[in-house]
């Protein structure tokens, strides 16, 4: 089957099982074209729950299929490779959490979404790299512990008065991007505006003219008067990124940023989900309860 036949039989059988598809900016260009909607893991999740869908096939990691289920327990939710994993949700677990917790009796967590449900369930509020700031602000303890991206903690410690624990944990993709890489785009794109994600490392967010998570960057870009943009994230969001902004030029600021996970999906895998409906992400009712509190507790705070 041709690439054109298989999209619309993939959109035949989101019609036929009531499904909506989701994709993450990360996914492969063919991916987010047959997606219903894109964008970042929490909004799209969000998103999936205010639609009449009764499935959910969501194309990107584990734990966003798993925040899907925490947010929508009524619909199916279908993730169509069960090994596209996280490393950095694999950073954190309950156990190593709850021993955390009993080290910092009285120490708030802030657990980023990017993360495991049954880490949510254990956490006081989750966190986006949007609004990592306003969730820390929000809270009245001087200190606070933040799960599991350090490179987010350093981020937001630097933007709060808070003492801010750290969790040895952080996205290997944004981690990898050093300074000396970032000059050395500078140097060939001198009059691009770097816009870098929180993920990366202290050292690159020094070089950045703006600090933006994937949602903020597709808006900065778009909004910008500028002509030329250097994009300091995980490189599938070049494409929507150069869809939106035919006229202005998109660059990478490295070809290693690619993320493996990220890119197992393909349609055939799409395709696969819908007809087999599996393979399926269900959240255990006990975890499901708690994790949606911290989650609910973070919607709930207002962004400055």
């Amino acid at each position: 089957m041709d690439p054109k036949e298989m999209h619309q039989k993939i959109r035949d059988l989101t019609r036929e099982r009531r499904a909506v598809i989701l994709a993450h900016n990360y996914q492969r260009p063919e991916v987010q074209d047959v997606a219903d909607m894109t964008g970042d893991s929490l909004g799209l999740s969000i998103q999936a729950g205010r639609t009449p869908a009764e499935v959910i096939v969501f194309c990107g990691v584990h734990f966003m299929a798993e925040t899907a289920s925490i947010i929508c327990p009524d619909k199916t939710v279908l993730l169509p490779r069960m090994d596209a994993g996280c490393p950095m949700a694999d950073t954190i677990t309950a156990e190593s959490l709850k021993r955390r917790k009993a080290e910092l009796p009285g120490v708030p967590v802030v657990t980023y979404v990017n993360s495991p449900a049954e880490v949510k369930a254990e956490s006081d509020i989750c966190c986006t790299s949007a609004n990592a700031v306003s969730v820390v602000q929000s809270l009245p303890e001087p200190r606070v512990l933040m799960t599991p991206d350090k490179n987010l903690a350093q981020y937001t410690a630097r933007r709060v008065t808070k003492e801010i624990l750290l969790w040895e944990g952080q996205c290997n993709i944004h981690d990898r991007l050093t300074r000396d890489r970032v000059l050395k785009a500078k140097a060939e794109h001198p009059h691009a505006v770097l816009v870098a994600h929180p993920e990366c490392r202290p050292e690159v967010l020094d070089l950045a003219d703006a600090i933006r998570s994937t949602t903020g960057m597709l808006a900065y870009v778009k909004e910008s008067d500028a002509k030329e943009f250097l994009i300091a994230t995980e490189n599938g969001l070049l494409y929507p990124l150069r869809n939106q902004n035919p006229g202005k030029a998109i660059y990478e600021v490295s070809h290693e940023m690619v993320c493996p996970n990220m890119k197992l999906t393909r349609l055939g895998d799409v395709l696969s989900a819908l007809e087999t409906m599996a393979p399926v992400v269900k959240v255990s009712e006990d975890i499901r309860v708690k994790a949606l509190k911290a989650v609910t507790r973070m919607l709930d705070v207002k962004r400055d």
